[in-house]
């Protein structure tokens, strides 16, 4: 075995264990289990981060244009925010927060949240994960209503294509196929109605105001199909994520939010995705006029340097609660780590940059710029279906035949190929499930220049592959 270079030959022996390791140990989220243990599938083993880029074992530094799973919002090695973890950690590194325990970090965030959140949302209750959170909205939901002494009002809807976890009740929240798929879910409690999916609508003749007032319609006839006196809340982001980055059409939460007054039907509405900036407002629910009942937050609210989530309860509902509470005693609710005090520490730490550095507003500047860039970029290639995006937010869609809205073959993988081939380009992108699109997300500490690499390599490689697709 020929000699090399000490240091070279021990970053090798290095890798190749712990791809192994990888290979033989790990178990992987979302992922295809029996081809990477089998070695068929790439894995990247990330060593660092600094701005908007990662850095991989091998040296190689990508742009990420997605932002982990859209959550490192103020970019990666903020220095102040790894200095309050480790802070906290040295001065107290957990306490719990049963029976009225608290820390100073999980009291200062639990307000500095108050203060960002729209009017009339004043309580948060934190958990781990973005999942978590909406399983506690669920319980919350359920136990209002009993309180209230309206037991059999308990049924959740959400929307074909809707991300909410994948626990067992939010994968049944979840409208998305491969969260189901031998799962044994959705539960019977969850019934879906449609996606506020304009570019996918069936009558293609409808404007963006006609399709809104049919998902209204649509989703009013499932009330009155399962009883109003039945369903307890309605979920939904105020933009679609995983299920292809889908701002909603003109007019779709108004008209929504009208049919659930209507019919006494809480809003939850899921801004783990974009609470904190995401679309160049700090809330969507202000973004777009929603005056929701509870609020799930996560991803943006540590910028993933530590797990947080949290429940924003609303005015109304915690009067509500409370009232419980002096009733049944405590409520049986609670998580070993929610509030962790090294999670609360990098929420404050985290939401003083996103002020600092202005990037709720340069989410919306640099967002809207990328996504005309790309617009400019794509938008007459034969085989781009659709380009949309909401601040920090954009989407690419492919079809194999723009003229008759054709889909192409999902075996075929289109934008996967894609995306894989953006990587050589020092490009990280998404491709999205239950469809061919390429998904962007990227810290909303993005420059201008930096958005012009991801349309760039985006162009590039879009180019080249259908160059040899369609030849």
């Amino acid at each position: 075995m020929p000699r090399l270079g000490m240091t070279k030959g021990i970053q090798m022996l290095k890798n190749d264990q712990l791809d192994q390791w990888d290979r033989d140990h790990f178990f992987h989220a979302s992922s295809h289990l029996a081809q990477h243990a089998r070695g068929e599938s790439s894995n990247r083993i990330v060593t660092g981060g600094r701005g908007v880029y990662i850095e991989d074992r091998d040296g190689n530094k990508l742009l990420d244009a997605f932002a982990g799973l859209y959550c490192v919002n103020i970019g990666y090695g903020r220095s102040e925010v790894a200095e309050a973890i480790a802070n906290q950690a040295k001065e107290l590194a957990y306490y719990h927060s049963y029976v009225g325990h608290g820390t100073d970090a999980s009291i200062t965030l639990a307000k500095m949240i108050a203060d960002r959140a729209p009017e009339g949302l004043s309580r948060t209750y934190f958990g781990l994960s973005g999942s978590d959170a909406n399983e506690t909205n669920i319980k919350l939901v359920w136990y209002y209503n009993n309180i209230l002494g309206r037991p059999e009002k308990k049924k959740i809807i959400s929307r074909w294509r809707g991300y909410h976890g994948s626990g067992l009740m939010t994968g049944s929240l979840t409208g998305l196929e491969l969260f189901h798929k031998k799962f044994d879910l959705p539960f019977s409690q969850v019934i879906h109605t449609e996606a506020p999916y304009y570019f996918r609508r069936d009558d293609e003749t409808m404007s963006e105001e006609e399709f809104s007032a049919h998902c209204a319609k649509e989703l009013e006839m499932l009330i009155e199909a399962e009883g109003a006196e039945s369903i307890a809340a309605f979920i939904g982001e105020p933009v679609l994520g995983t299920g292809g980055i889908v701002p909603p059409p003109s007019g779709y939460w108004e008209a929504i939010q009208t049919v659930l007054r209507k019919h006494d039907i809480l809003l939850i509405a899921d801004e783990v995705v974009t609470g904190f900036g995401r679309l160049g407002s700090m809330m969507g629910s202000d973004h777009y006029g929603i005056k929701p009942d509870i609020i799930t937050i996560a991803k943006g609210l540590t910028s993933a340097y530590a797990p947080l989530s949290g429940s924003i309860i609303s005015d109304k509902v915690w009067k509500v609660l409370e009232d419980g509470t002096d009733e049944f005693g405590p409520i049986g609710h609670g998580w070993t780590y929610s509030a962790h005090p090294i999670g609360a520490a990098a929420g404050v730490a985290n939401l003083k940059v996103v002020d600092k550095l202005d990037l709720v507003n340069n989410a919306g500047t640099v967002g809207a710029y990328l996504n005309d860039q790309m617009k400019s970029a794509l938008s007459e290639h034969e085989n781009i279906g659709d380009i949309r995006g909401e601040g920090m937010l954009c989407a690419v869609e492919l079809v194999e035949n723009r003229q008759e809205r054709k889909f192409f073959d999902p075996s075929k993988k289109i934008a996967a190929t894609i995306v894989g081939e953006m990587v050589k380009q020092g490009i990280i992108a998404r491709a999205m499930p239950q469809g061919d699109i390429i998904g962007f997300a990227p810290p909303l500490c993005l420059s201008i220049d930096e958005a012009d690499k991801i349309v760039a390599a985006t162009k590039k490689v879009v180019e080249r592959e259908f160059g040899t697709i369609n030849r």
